[in-house]
């Protein structure tokens, strides 16, 4: 009678392990030095060897010849041990027998000395399966058992075994058998077999195995019967019902080439496969082409295509209909292909900063499959021969200045944009050049207080502005105002604003120079040569240099001369003067048609009244 290959080619020595060679050398010195644990436990991988391991480790204790790592092989304790028959050695599945009874029973048994060997071995398989009160009735015997009992725990799952019970048991944990290491054990046992085959579909086989050698061999006795003695990639795909690789390398190629036909093509004749395997194949294709060091793909696309394969499992695992996930996930691979990568957006931005017009069109870095012998086109790169210094950072921020004044003013609009020109934008100081005419120089001076609100708002609070002039400034002819002497009292109001230095063309870096302190000419009668000490006649009060310069500069429509008695009493005056009631002020008051704009808001078309005051 035929046995399985999974159990016709079971492992008997340690030497016959595969994959696990860490826990076989720790045993086996073990073994050799006698320094043995009265229990052990062994986790890991469905078929990654654990019982195997567990069988061999008890023959190896009850060999005639003494504890040794290489039983011989040939005395009755090993053929016993060999042929799962030896009395000593109790196997007991934890899933079938998991309640505490079962586990009473066993204790039971460890109160007897072994019948025929040195030791009574316990091997429990799926262990975890046992109840809380079975692992709890288990403690005391597993902790301090009979010199002549060894217990071997088996597990897929140590997590759920209580810490209690880890605490008492050397752990041994099996891993995942690589899948080349399969394949050639798989090869191995063919030649034994007498069985032809492909290596290429030998490694699907061990890659459908997942890393358990049990599950490998099962799907290999398979393919043994299903293609009569002769193992291919079609019989394999077709046994496994799975897509070949030949047609996912395709694929992946016509994606890369986003030939939409090809691709639809595809999607047709992958009707008759689940989606989902058909996106795990294009997982582990891609996983191979990276893992492999072949510059089929780059990285960077990779992650792109695999974040979409991901978004697909989700789709599938809320119930969508795969053939439509299939279709939508090709067409989001090609799109990917379109973003761009980071040295290219870096590139980008470093040739936008120095002012060049980009003329290459940017595609993603892709390296042709190998299959396809059609080479990409690359379209050559023009490297710009001159490169254009960066803009100025104030140019754009007067642009933006300019529109502020047409939105507010129109003809104050194309007053500045006619008149004034930019220079530059240093250290906090809008320098500009200015050629404006007399009427446009008046237009801008009547709304300097406006233009020093925006310039202040765009270019920061801090800036200064410095005005070059093209040519000498011109004196604006005034109309000649009339002179109404008038002496009434009127209230006292504040100005509405001074003239800055900027209006006048004078450098701001220019220092006020020291005030000199002006004498009262009540209090100091003796004027001392001070101008300012003089006494004022109100006949010659217009030809005082301040007030010419006021009416030059406002071109009002009357003039009026007014005498204010000074009170000294009064709310402004915080403390008594030597002055006489009958100390005077002499003020000019300018009527003006045109309206003045500074940081107050003012309605157009009034009648405004500045005032000249002269002590």
């Amino acid at each position: 009678m035929s046995l399985a290959l999974a159990r016709k080619y079971r492992p008997a020595t340690f030497d016959d392990l595969i994959g696990q060679e860490a826990v076989s050398q720790t045993l086996s010195l073990a073994l050799e030095s006698d320094r043995l644990s009265h229990a052990y436990l062994f986790s890991g991988l469905r078929g990654s060897g654990k019982t195997s391991t567990a069988r061999i480790f008890a023959k190896a204790l009850l060999c005639e010849k003494g504890t040794t790592s290489h039983p011989c092989g040939v005395c009755s304790h090993c053929k016993m041990a060999l042929e799962s028959r030896h009395m000593d050695i109790i196997e007991m599945d934890a899933a079938s027998n998991r309640k505490i009874d079962d586990i009473r029973e066993l204790i039971e048994h460890t109160k007897y000395k072994p019948a025929i060997a040195r030791y009574k071995i316990f091997i429990i398989d799926e262990v975890h399966m046992l109840t809380k009160e079975a692992f709890n009735a288990l403690l005391k015997t597993l902790e301090e058992p009979p010199e002549f009992v060894k217990f071997i725990l088996a597990t897929t799952d140590p997590l759920k075994l209580p810490a209690t019970i880890l605490s008492r048991t050397q752990h041994f944990r099996f891993r995942k058998i690589p899948q080349n290491v399969v394949a050639k054990h798989l090869e191995h046992i063919l030649n034994l077999e007498g069985v032809a085959y492909e290596s290429n579909a030998i490694e699907i086989i061990a890659r459908s195995g997942a890393g358990s050698v049990r599950d490998s061999l099962t799907l290999l006795d398979q393919a043994i019967v299903y293609s009569k003695n002769f193992i291919n990639i079609e019989t394999v795909t077709n046994m496994l019902g799975i897509i070949e690789p030949s047609l996912l390398e395709a694929l992946i190629a016509d994606v890369l080439m986003k030939n939409e036909l090809k691709i639809l093509a595809f999607i047709d004749k992958a009707s008759e496969f689940e989606a989902e395997m058909v996106i795990d194949e294009l997982m582990l294709y891609l996983k191979e082409i990276l893992l492999s060091g072949s510059h089929k793909i780059t990285p960077m696309i990779i992650e792109r295509f695999f974040r979409v394969l991901a978004d697909a499992k989700t789709l599938l695992s809320i119930g969508a209909d795969g053939e439509f996930v299939l279709s939508l996930t090709l067409f989001k691979m090609m799109e990917s292909l379109q973003i761009k990568e980071i040295d290219a957006m870096i590139r980008s931005l470093e040739m936008e900063l120095s002012g060049v017009e980009l003329k290459e069109k940017i595609t993603p870095i892709i390296t042709e499959p190998e299959p396809i012998k059609e080479k990409a086109v690359e379209t050559p790169v023009e490297i710009p021969s001159k490169i254009i210094k960066p803009l100025d950072e104030g140019v754009k921020l007067f642009e933006g200045l300019m529109v502020k004044m047409y939105d507010r003013n129109y003809d104050l609009g194309e007053c500045f944009k006619n008149s004034i020109e930019y220079v530059s934008f240093n250290n906090n100081t809008l320098t500009w050049e200015s050629s404006a005419n007399d009427e446009e120089k008046t237009l801008l001076k009547n709304h300097w207080g406006m233009i020093r609100m925006f310039v202040q708002e765009i270019f920061g609070f801090d800036t200064k502005i410095k005005n070059v002039s093209k040519e000498l400034p011109r004196t604006v002819e005034a109309p000649q105002p009339i002179i109404e002497p008038s002496f009434s009292r009127w209230e006292e109001d504040e100005p509405l604003s001074m003239i800055e230095e900027e209006v006048l063309g004078l450098p701001l870096e220019q220092e006020l120079e020291e005030e000199v302190p002006m004498k009262n000419s009540c209090v100091a009668p003796s004027d001392g040569g001070v101008e300012s000490a003089k006494e004022k006649d109100e006949r010659t009060i217009l030809d005082e240099p301040m007030v010419a310069k006021a009416i030059e500069l406002f071109a009002p429509k009357t003039v009026r001369i007014k005498r204010k008695k000074w009170n000294p009493w009064s709310e402004k005056s915080s403390q008594m003067t030597d002055m006489t009631s009958n100390s005077y002020e002499t003020m000019v008051c300018l009527e003006t048609a045109n309206a003045l704009e500074d940081s107050r808001v003012i309605q157009p078309n009034e009648t405004h009244i500045l005032k000249v005051i002269v002590s």
